[in-house]
């Protein structure tokens, strides 16, 4: 190791103290998305935070005692967690720290689209704003959209959906739900190539292929394994493949080879032939996720996250219909 890389060794780990002590001092708790970088899944675990998909995040936002919550992700995932914890102080590395699904879902756009069909119940995924899961009569995450609009479906509702249309394409296939799509997608899993998998697979016949289902339908028909990160990293563990080819956010490699030192994990390709890249799965705002702006909220305050009462109000209804399931009927 040259004496530069040992300098920004010992920096960074001089900043991780720091902020250790910061949580310590405010009764703070570091809340991190898988899609976070690894030194910020290393700093939650080390703490005694959570590293989980969104709707570990949530709950565990709820049972903590923490006053302080430092969420690592993005903005959505801020105000999902201050509305279900309103007495809580919720702080991010960066505010503008955005989603493209959520982008993608304008209010006004979203609002005439739902008063166009007033007779379909409003099922929104999580990866949505306040104010689109405001409109909302069930929110949902990934690991738990089969679930809960089958249940919904056997009920007799029928459903209009969005973001995520591949989300919701598969969701359909799983149920055979009445469903209205939005046509929204999520700028990383879109981008996965199924003839990249299959040229993948003939390097490396025995792997095993995980897929995220905001993907395109023909990557999730290459799957071994559909399901949200949590699901995904489970699967790496306990499927018997030394090799996985993972189709979702780079970020969630840390937790996979933490948990199986002795496996194989490959990126599943987003680009065509011939291009530069052939697997940059990574989030661009996920990655605006720093050391530097975890101690910067925490010394601030700066980036705390804020819901207008009326709007939590209404927005918690779907996120408690969503929680209160999955702890009554999911084993997740």
């Amino acid at each position: 190791m040259n004496m530069l890389n040992q300098d920004n060794i010992e920096i960074q780990e001089a900043q991780i103290n720091r902020i250790k002590e910061l949580l310590r001092q405010q009764n703070a708790v570091i809340i991190a998305h898988y899609y976070t970088e690894a030194i910020i899944q290393r700093l939650a675990d080390e703490t005694g935070g959570c590293v989980a998909d969104s709707l570990g995040m949530a709950q565990f936002a709820s049972e903590h005692s923490a006053q302080v919550l430092v969420l690592c992700g993005v903005r959505f995932m801020g105000e999902t967690v201050k509305i279900i914890n309103p007495e809580k102080r919720v702080l991010m590395p960066t505010i503008a720290a955005d989603c493209s699904l959520d982008i993608g879902c304008p209010v006004d756009e979203f609002s005439e689209f739902c008063h166009q069909h007033p007779d379909r119940t409003i099922v929104v995924y999580v990866n949505t704003s306040a104010a689109i899961k405001a409109m909302a009569d069930w929110t949902v995450t990934s690991s738990n959209a089969v679930a809960i609009v089958n249940h919904l479906w056997q009920r007799g509702e029928r459903i209009l959906w969005a973001p995520d249309r591949y989300l919701g394409d598969y969701i359909y296939c799983n149920t055979g739900a009445d469903m209205l799509l939005w046509q929204g997608s999520c700028v990383v899993h879109e981008k996965f190539k199924a003839d990249g998998i299959v040229q993948l697979k003939k390097l490396y016949p025995e792997a095993g292929v995980l897929v995220h289902p905001e993907s395109p339908a023909s990557v999730i028909e290459l799957a071994d394994i559909v399901g949200s990160t949590t699901q995904l990293l489970r699967a790496s563990k306990e499927l018997p493949h030394q090799v996985f080819i993972v189709a979702t956010e780079e970020g969630i490699f840390y937790k996979m080879q933490q948990q199986s030192v002795h496996k194989k994990f490959i990126m599943a390709p987003t680009m065509g032939d011939g291009a530069t890249c052939k697997s940059c799965g990574c989030c661009p705002w996920m990655k605006m996720n720093t050391l530097d702006g975890i101690e910067r909220c925490l010394t601030v305050g700066k980036d705390e996250i804020h819901v207008a009462s009326t709007i939590a109000m209404l927005a918690q209804v779907p996120l408690q219909r969503m929680l209160n399931f999955s702890t009554n009927f999911l084993h997740l």
